[in-house]
């Protein structure tokens, strides 16, 4: 027994400091799906990663939150109505939306929040945003625009707003989908309607701050914080402008055209230094270089049809010099050289599995040291090596089943999240902890 001591200490040495670390929102911590758990597996078994747990809940898009030993997700029940996808019209559906929370360790529900939501959106599967956790509270924000702040610990409504009746805003064809941010003492939100396309609210009491911005539409894009020409600038694209705001008072320091087809301003816009890249369906795509002496910003370059990477339901990663993301129109994983534009490399292993156009074809993409993880709309987890030279697949295993439905083919579209030295991935009929520990 002796013999094998050095061995059992080197295990606790390395399991006491390998890093752990919370995804108390959408895209983890600081929004930007970098993961910097350590300890995390090299490459699947040829089994398939251990499945910790498997727990029934209901329809959505809205990824998994992890944060203080639980995991917080919304869905939705359909009592009755339409549940076809039209991208062209409004399905109209009775039923109910709830939060859920659940034991991180074994999927066991803590509590459950649900209220009736009568839905009349374009793909009418569950909620759209992943929900926020700050200061001992969750936010969560409904398809059709019902935002909550509930205690994490107990479930009970802390406060609550209807934003179609507070702002006197039709919710979005494709229903309210900018994650909330938690900045501060604020919750922020894209809501819509005449100066208020985003809103803050004290995150404690519900009571707005501010409010900012007219557009004939919101859009869909979640709002983000980023720091140049030292201030902090809160960026907010809706369907005809990239726009800065002062996030403490809502005041705007500069705005620049930005209109993608269709009012479908969607992912974040992404920096890498000085550089801003934001993109989205009609082949609309900007890289801006930000100013270091007076919060504005400046085109670089437009992207052409042959140049550029147009992303919808996935937001994409810059990386160094590297573009990485989905383009919604042809449906692979592109490399993009950010300083020009051109396009390095594509493949639609990662998104669809196959070798022909699909439109919106999907992979979330979460970078873990020098190694990216992807969940692909087909319900794989994938293990990849992206530089600008090729995609590199390590390893590969399907976690559930694509129980949603897009142009004809079946897909999952929900963010997972990693927490824990695990990975957290739902579809519409349950929610799984895969384990990816060393």
């Amino acid at each position: 027994m002796r013999q094998h001591l050095p061995a059992v200490v080197a295990c606790v040495l390395f399991a006491s400091t390998a890093r752990a670390d919370d995804w108390p929102q959408w895209m983890g911590p600081t929004r930007n799906d970098q993961w910097h758990e350590t300890g995390i597996l090299d490459k699947f078994p040829a089994e398939g990663p251990k499945i910790l747990w498997r727990t029934p809940i209901s329809g959505g898009y809205a990824g998994p939150a992890v944060a203080g030993g639980r995991v917080f997700v919304t869905d939705y029940v359909r009592d009755s109505g339409d549940a076809k996808n039209d991208p062209g019209a409004r399905a109209e559906s009775q039923g109910h939306e709830r939060v859920l929370c659940l034991e991180a360790a074994t999927g066991r529900e803590l509590w459950k929040y649900s209220y009736p939501c009568n839905y009349k959106i374009s793909y009418p599967a569950g909620p759209r945003a992943t929900p926020a956790v700050s200061g001992g509270k969750v936010y969560t924000l409904g398809a059709e625009g019902k935002l909550l702040c509930l205690d994490a610990a107990k479930g009970a409504v802390v406060w609550e707003k209807e934003l179609t009746e507070d702002y006197k805003v039709e919710t979005p064809v494709w229903g309210f989908c900018g994650h909330p941010l938690v900045d501060g003492n604020k919750l922020i939100c894209l809501v819509g309607g005449p100066g208020s396309v985003a809103v803050a609210f004290d995150k404690e009491s519900g009571k707005e701050l501010w409010r900012a911005l007219d557009a004939p539409e919101p859009g869909y894009c979640p709002p983000t914080i980023i720091e140049a020409a030292g201030v902090r600038q809160l960026l907010i694209w809706h369907p005809k402008a990239l726009c800065s705001l002062d996030p403490e008072t809502g005041k705007q320091y500069w705005s620049q055209p930005l209109e993608p087809q269709y009012g479908m301003s969607v992912t974040a816009p992404m920096r890498s230094g000085d550089l801003l890249y934001a993109s989205g369906i009609g082949s609309v795509a900007t890289l801006f270089r930000l100013k270091n002496d007076t919060p504005g910003a400046d085109v670089v370059w437009d992207g052409k049809p042959n140049t550029a990477v147009y992303c919808s339901n996935s937001t994409p990663i810059l990386d160094g010099g590297t573009l990485y993301g989905n383009d919604c129109q042809v449906g692979d994983l592109r490399a993009v050289e950010l300083a020009t534009g051109k396009r390095l490399w594509e493949s639609f292993e990662p998104t669809t599995g196959g070798e022909r156009r699909a439109s919106h074809g999907t992979a979330f993409l979460t970078k873990n040291g020098d190694r990216f993880f992807l969940f692909s709309e087909t319900g794989d987890l994938v293990i990849a090596r992206l530089s600008p030279e090729k995609y590199e697949e390590i390893s590969r295993a399907h976690i559930l089943a694509p129980t949603g439905e897009a142009f004809g083919r079946s897909v999952v579209w929900s963010h997972p999240a990693y927490a824990n030295r695990c990975a957290f991935v739902r579809n519409d009929k349950e929610i799984v902890c895969v384990s990816l520990a060393k």
